[in-house]
């Protein structure tokens, strides 16, 4: 991405940071995530660090899913089940984002997982509607490496994230009610399932906000 432009690789950092206070903005309902040591700094220390530090999300698992698809084991996706990406299944998901989205906000203690759900299903209708890029697409011609690269790169950064937090302070901690326990670090095992359709929604949101951004090699 560096190498195809310089000014959209840098944009990117700057479109990363208020995307993750998106997420912050949830986890003002949720609280599944608290970070200690705040109190270490004052108020315009804390958001000005924490804008910097947010700002390298959405590069991260782009770069990262950019490596992925150099490796030659991913060309077995090329040719995968077709998804029948038509008008009614985009009606479909966004209905479905829609009232995940609903359930987050009124019952967050039981429904808070579909906040790595609700956004994606919202934002590829939309994509699709008002002629934006839209990973679907590709799925539809049995193309699968976009969604896998991304998939796999959102994992990857996450183990690294939470490996690098475990001992670091300050540091966040979580609290998922009815999935707390076989932790990797602070985060419990199923936890990491939600970087996965978490690099989708930032993918998602890219595509909505800023549709000639970066973009992956197989989605130019």
């Amino acid at each position: 991405m560096w190498s195809r432009s310089r000014k959209d690789f840098v944009l990117l950092f700057c479109f990363s940071a208020p995307v993750w206070w998106l997420f912050e903005l949830f986890n003002l309902r949720t609280a599944n995530w608290e970070y200690l040591g705040r109190d270490l700094f004052t108020p315009l220390q804390y958001y000005l660090l924490c804008t910097i530090a947010f700002s390298i999300v959405v590069p991260a698992i782009f770069e990262t899913a950019a490596l992925i698809q150099t490796f030659r084991w991913m060309k077995r996706f090329r040719s995968g089940p077709r998804v029948p990406a038509t008008p009614p299944v985009f009606v479909a998901l966004f209905i479905a984002g829609l009232g995940m989205l609903i359930l987050v906000m009124a019952l967050p203690k039981f429904f808070y997982p579909f906040t790595w759900t609700s956004l994606v299903l919202i934002f590829e209708p939309l994509n699709y509607w008002m002629g934006r890029p839209h990973f679907l697409q590709h799925l539809r011609q049995g193309d699968w490496r976009t969604v896998v690269a991304l998939a796999l790169g959102g994992l990857v950064c996450g183990f690294f994230w939470e490996m690098w937090n475990y001992y670091s302070f300050p540091k966040w901690i979580y609290h998922i009610p009815g999935a707390a326990f076989l932790r990797i670090f602070e985060m419990p095992l199923v936890g990491y399932g939600g970087y996965i359709p978490f690099a989708l929604e930032l993918y998602a949101l890219r595509d909505f906000f800023w549709p000639s951004g970066p973009r992956l090699a197989q989605d130019r």
